[in-house]
């Protein structure tokens, strides 16, 4: 059969595969060098070009990745085809430890305080994003409903292994990234989900003309449960093989086992591994939050040669022959992916009225691509049924993704030092406030009630013992029947002793009408319940003087927090750059500090 002309019948419009060079889908020439010495030359110059790029004020990534292109096929032909499957176990590896690293900031209780902002942002990505670029595709290229939908599914994807290294790179913390890392991982779902509905409905079509909606959903709903399920059996059984082992190297090797057994039994059942790893991570970030000596954390440090080595073989498998025939197409599929992006992070922030720094430059955040978008174009490979539209999904979709990880690492570094939380990784006085530990609305009448309710927030999210609750609790009430917590100004540091654990915790309730005191006549706006332990004393006296500091000095700081529309606001406002007056970095020498 004549392709062009097959081409021309299941994409009406435009034919861009006859001038498309002929696809290689062979391995290619013999490696000339052992895989490990090539594992060695591309980890160094992706670690001397990541340099040399912030030196020249670029994010780390892009060098490694133009590092990949200069060593590559496409420019010095100093690796092969060969070389790059020889080292696809470390990129595999990689890639599941980068998304076990995501996963693990799918905190439950953090995604409940931020579930109106992550689901919107969720709904508004998997609609306005994709139609942006399928309505874009389709009527001005006219490539057929089949490749405008592979690739509308894949523009919904945002690169976690870039996003991730970006905000290490930026000791980036704060209500910001939560919501980024968050929103990165959940996207992700949501692409592997829209991927397997277009191509379910796209081999359909492409087969027999025509595509029911059992064809669309049943075979990727299977596929992510499949891999939903993989990862969160693996996570369970590295948690229970572990849970007696102390030796950290014994940790370890159960980590790695773990992180390989996803990754290759994903491979081998036909299912999305990172979808697995991502569940893998999830489950151990919410069912042993605090073992951090499994999982993602010991390979801490090792981490920036991991994603050295990744972004440099991904660089290296450009082929800047598909730039040619697919450039334009591939330009206007950036451009719309782009809109889309910002629009539908713009649009769903809105609605969730989240904090300003966050409407305006999420979006920004999400326009890297390239791993699991990849990925799923070359698994289009083995799929006869995409044999004749194949070469043009993959000139349009590999070219966009190039140019999308090019630009996002620039776009992503932007939003975060604008967003204000780049540099915010370094412990700070009033670590222990979370998002999830402030209540805006303190529902209690009366201040025994709001103790009560705030000890309750205390033990769920710091997942303290039950078993000493009620002990804190008379401690708490022993103290105020001493001395009063009453500050002044409407705020009260009520603190109990914390009978196990070595760092003080916290929460911190808001009241805007108010809770009438019967001491003083006056009305409590905000309380901040403070656990802790022996040898936390001092701490304790620093964090009282801090906040009575901001209270009761700044009326600015007061009268925002006292208001505050949500616990996320309230976070910014003491993590924020004009709060260091009070919240410092204790990295900082004791007499930089304010007074």
């Amino acid at each position: 059969m004549d392709c062009r002309c097959a081409y021309e019948i299941v994409c009406p419009g435009v034919c861009l595969l006859g001038r498309l060079p002929p696809a290689d889908y062979s391995v290619g020439s013999m490696a000339t060098l052992e895989p490990l010495l090539s594992l060695a030359l591309i980890l160094t110059a992706g670690m001397a070009f990541g340099q040399l790029a912030v030196r020249v004020g670029l994010p780390s990534v892009t060098g490694q990745i133009l590092a990949g292109i200069l060593l590559g096929p496409a420019v010095l032909h100093a690796f092969d085809h060969q070389q790059l499957i020889s080292l696809q176990p470390v990129t595999d590896f990689a890639l599941g430890l980068i998304a076990v690293t995501v996963g693990s900031h799918l905190h439950l209780t953090r995604i409940l305080v931020a579930r109106r902002r992550l689901v919107l942002l969720l709904v508004f990505e998997s609609l306005v994003t994709p139609l942006v670029v399928l309505v874009v595709l389709q009527v001005v290229f006219g490539p057929g409903w089949v490749v405008a939908a592979i690739l509308a599914a894949l523009a919904v994807e945002t690169a976690p292994a870039t996003v991730l290294a970006l905000v290490r790179e930026a000791r980036a913390k704060g209500v910001f990234v939560r919501t980024l890392l968050a929103a990165v991982a959940l996207n992700n779902i949501a692409t592997l989900s829209l991927f397997e509905v277009a191509h379910s409905a796209g081999t359909s079509v492409l087969q027999r003309g025509s595509v029911t909606l059992a064809d669309a959903l049943s075979a990727p709903l299977l596929a992510v449960l499949g891999s939903a399920a993989l990862g969160a059996v693996i996570g369970l059984a590295l948690i229970f093989a572990t849970r007696r082992v102390v030796r950290s190297d014994h940790l370890t090797t159960a980590s790695l086992v773990a992180i390989l057994l996803t990754v290759g039994s994903g491979a081998q059942l036909g299912l999305s591994s990172l979808l697995a790893c991502l569940v893998l991570g999830l489950v151990l970030a919410n069912v042993t939050p605090d073992k951090e000596e499994i999982g993602d954390r010991v390979f801490k440090n090792f981490e920036g040669a991991i994603l050295a080595v990744f972004f440099t073989v991904a660089g290296a498998e450009v082929d800047f022959s598909y730039l040619v025939p697919a450039g334009l197409m591939a330009l206007a599929l950036v451009a719309a992916r782009i809109v889309g992006k910002l629009a539908s992070a713009r649009l769903a922030m809105q609605v969730a009225e989240a904090p300003q720094s966050v409407r305006q430059y999420l979006g920004w955040a999400l326009i890297p691509q390239a791993g699991l978008s990849v990925g799923l174009l070359l698994s289009l490979n083995d799929d006869p049924a995409f044999a004749e539209v194949r070469p043009l999904l993959l000139a349009v979709g590999l070219t966009s993704v190039l140019a999308n990880e090019l630009i996002g690492p620039i776009t992503t570094r932007f939003a975060l030092r604008r967003s204000g939380d780049a540099g915010k990784d370094r412990a700070r006085l009033i670590d222990f406030l979370h998002e999830e530990n402030i209540t805006t609305s303190l529902k209690a009448p009366t201040l025994d009630g709001a103790m009560q309710e705030l000890t309750q927030l205390l033990w769920k999210t710091h997942r303290l013992n039950p078993d000493h609750r009620a002990e804190f609790l008379e401690s708490v009430n022993a103290l105020e029947r001493h001395a009063s917590s009453y500050l002044g100004d409407g705020l009260s540091i009520p603190h109990g002793a914390l009978a196990d654990g070595t760092s003080i915790v916290g929460v911190m309730g808001i009241s805007r009408e108010g809770i009438p005191s019967e001491e003083n006549g006056e009305r409590v706006h905000c309380i901040v319940l403070l656990a802790t332990p022996g040898n936390q004393r001092d701490r304790h006296l620093e964090v009282l003087a801090a906040f009575a500091r901001a209270i009761g000095q700044d009326r600015n700081i007061r009268h925002q927090l006292y208001e505050a529309q949500s616990p996320a606001h309230a976070y910014l406002l003491l993590h924020a750059e004009d709060a260091e007056d009070f919240n410092y970095f204790l990295d900082e020498p004791p007499d930089a500090r304010p007074l």
